[in-house]
């Protein structure tokens, strides 16, 4: 009777192995930054919904409408780092320079702020801001070692 068992064994000897290791590094490659996702999604869903957690949507529409959009634009560059990091991670030098207008936006944007509506876009600035500098040096680093 022929033997139809398969033997596991080591890998080594697979005439493609070489390409398979490649493949795999190259599917590895970019997510290094994987603990940033989540809470740059979460820092975008605040960012869009701070107008009517703080309560001045009434007080300042057009802040209101600027933090929603740019809410939504940080909580879709979450999804893109998780969907496809290899290639969104190039975007973060751009999440950094959201963070910066998130900052100095209250004064362009809004009419009279509070110290609510300034601190709100302040700390939200700040996060972005350190969350894309975060990505952009961890992605950095990566690119130097491959």
């Amino acid at each position: 009777m022929a033997d139809v068992s398969h033997h596991r064994g080591d890998l080594a000897g697979h005439p493609d192995v070489s390409e398979m290791q490649a493949r795999y590094e190259r599917v590895l490659v970019g997510r290094d930054v994987v603990l940033v996702d989540g809470p740059v999604f979460l820092v975008g869903l605040y960012c869009a919904a701070s107008p009517f957690i703080v309560h001045f949507a009434a007080a300042q529409p057009a802040l209101m409408a600027h933090n929603l959009i740019i809410g939504v634009a940080i909580a879709l560059l979450a999804v893109g780092f998780t969907a496809a990091p290899e290639r969104m991670y190039g975007l973060s030098g751009a999440m950094c320079a959201i963070g910066v207008w998130m900052v100095i936006s209250p004064w362009i944007v809004g009419t009279s702020p509070d110290a609510g509506v300034i601190w709100n876009n302040i700390v939200i600035g700040a996060l972005t801001f350190l969350l894309g500098a975060l990505c952009v040096a961890v992605a950095s680093k990566s690119r130097r070692t491959t």
